[in-house]
């Protein structure tokens, strides 16, 4: 399960955290961009910034590069001195626009050689920067290696055409180290047989070939998968190094995002990195250990920290859970059909709204397909297929997916030969004072509903699923209802009562919920 992979670095990066003898402790920054005084410590090797727009993640993040006098990293490593991270455009002609300055104060305290020191930049009015190490004799910014990125930056059309350029000339394509072809593979789901650098001057090309032979240049990939390759580039072989990188989920799928999450931090334990990260997305926040997470909100003409993020403020405020539950019907009535069931396993399983979710409007002979693309990003296993009663001639076809992928489902059937729509007519039949009161009508009204529809419709030629649908549209729009919350009524009553109809499916279910949540660790 991808919770227990997480919840195993996250151990054992917080164990790492404290052998570590080089790392940023905290940043504090006071009267830059809008953040009048802010102070980030950075309790755990992967951190996460995250924070509606204009909240100040990325001036906190660009701060922290200014805290190493930078060795190797990329190619913007030289930008660590705040007037290159902050600069101010200025004019000393009457009529333009330019940036006030106003005095400045960064304060980094950071761990070098497992000695803990201090350093401080100050700003004046007329905009020069310098550094201090408060008193601190014969003190020198440290030296580390530094890597700074945002995801969203693209290439620009003068790059392009540089780039097109490297086509009139003889160069050597120069394969890419196995640490980067490795860290892909883990992080997209492509498999590549091989990855070429076409490199000339300052300029390179990326070059991919997939198992199926195609080839193609960045130029043809999507940014997602030209964001995560490059960045894999750039990181797969960093060694004791500070990376901060800006936007790490933009144009990236949520499992990629996970994924890359994942790989970040067992970079991290294997490299000795400390990375910190800006997002504006839920699955990043909840890739790391809530000491991990740093929340900024803008209030007023300041930017604060929220220093409690409890999960339950989480779930309100910021997103979904990390591991949820996902149950996938045919359609809305099944749907019903299956919240019915719920409504009475959920107290009893001490399961909460955010820890399930149950999907719907999807044919049945689509469900072989559903499986292998779940199967494709490892999903599998949080997932429940309920198919309707008429579709388990596909049992087979539907099990096949998963295992050609190498792995399983949990696969399951409403009750009925007929589809739920036939299921939940009978049940009204079968047991109609029972259910009368239920939906505050008379019994004698309800018997004779039942018998007029079922007498209208038995001269239909449509298919007989077809026939049971239409019937019992009718006769809930005629007493006034959904038929959702008529197909849930139904449903919750025969999942709890002692003969009821559903007591086999619930029971089903509740073994099968019980499972998933021993094996994700949410017991």
């Amino acid at each position: 399960m991808l919770k227990k992979q997480f919840e195993s670095i996250w151990n054992q990066l917080r164990a790492k955290k404290a052998q570590m003898a080089d790392y940023l402790d905290d940043v504090r920054l006071q009267n830059l961009r809008g953040i009048q005084d802010l102070k980030i410590a950075f309790p755990y090797p992967v951190m996460v910034l995250a924070g509606p727009n204009a909240c100040g993640k990325s001036t906190a993040l660009f701060a922290c590069a200014s805290v190493y006098d930078a060795k190797g990293g990329n190619e913007d490593a030289s930008r660590r001195y705040p007037s290159d991270l902050f600069p101010s455009f200025k004019s000393e002609q009457d009529g333009i626009p330019f940036d006030p300055v106003q005095p400045t104060v960064l304060e980094l305290s950071y761990v070098e050689n497992s000695k803990r020191q201090q350093m401080r930049w100050s700003r004046g009015a007329k905009g020069k920067w310098n550094k201090s190490f408060f008193g601190a004799k014969n003190a020198n910014q440290p030296k580390r290696s530094l890597y700074i990125r945002t995801l969203a930056s693209l290439t620009n059309p003068g790059e392009v055409r540089s780039l097109l350029q490297m086509g009139r000339h003889a160069i050597a394509p120069s394969p890419v180290p196995a640490s980067l072809l490795a860290l892909a593979h883990r992080i997209l789901p492509r498999r590549y047989t091989s990855l070429a650098l076409l490199a000339s001057s300052r300029r390179d090309l990326l070059f991919a070939e997939l198992e199926d032979g195609a080839r193609y240049s960045e130029f043809h990939m999507s940014s997602g998968e030209r964001a995560v390759l490059r960045l894999s580039r750039e990181i797969s072989s960093l060694q004791n190094a500070l990376v901060l990188i800006d936007e790490v989920d933009v144009g990236l799928h949520p499992f990629t995002q996970q994924q890359i999450m994942l790989e970040l931090q067992r970079l991290a334990l294997r490299q000795n990195l400390q990375i910190i990260v800006t997002t504006h997305s839920p699955i990043v926040l909840e890739s790391v250990p809530v000491e991990g997470r740093v929340f900024l909100e803008r209030v007023g003409d300041n930017v604060v920290q929220r220093e409690t993020f409890r999960d339950v403020l989480q779930r309100a405020m910021y997103g979904r859970p990390l591991e949820r539950l996902s149950v996938l019907c045919e359609d809305r009535v099944a749907k019903a059909v299956v919240q019915g069931v719920m409504d009475e396993l959920a107290p009893r399983l001490g399961l909460s709204a955010g820890d399930l979710d149950v999907g719907h409007d999807t044919g049945k002979d689509e469900f072989p397909q559903h499986v292998r693309t779940l199967a494709r990003f490892h999903q599998l296993d949080g997932f429940l297929f309920v198919l309707d009663g008429d579709g388990k001639n596909l049992e087979n076809q539907v099990r096949d997916a998963a295992v050609q992928s190498g792995q399983s489902i949990r696969l399951f059937f409403l009750p009925g030969e007929d589809g739920p729509e036939q299921w939940v007519w009978d049940r009204l039949v079968a047991r109609t004072p029972v259910f009368a009161e239920k939906l505050g009508i008379q019994p004698g009204t309800l018997k004779m509903e039942l018998d007029q529809l079922q007498q209208s419709f038995s001269a239909s030629t449509d298919k007989k699923s077809e026939i049971a649908k239409q019937r019992l549209q009718v006769l809930v729009e005629g007493m006034g209802r959904d038929i959702t919350a008529v197909c849930r009524e139904v449903s919750r009553f025969e999942a709890t009562s002692p003969d009821g109809a559903l007591i086999e499916f619930r029971d089903q279910l509740h073994d099968a919920i019980r499972d998933w949540r021993s094996q994700s660790g949410n017991d």
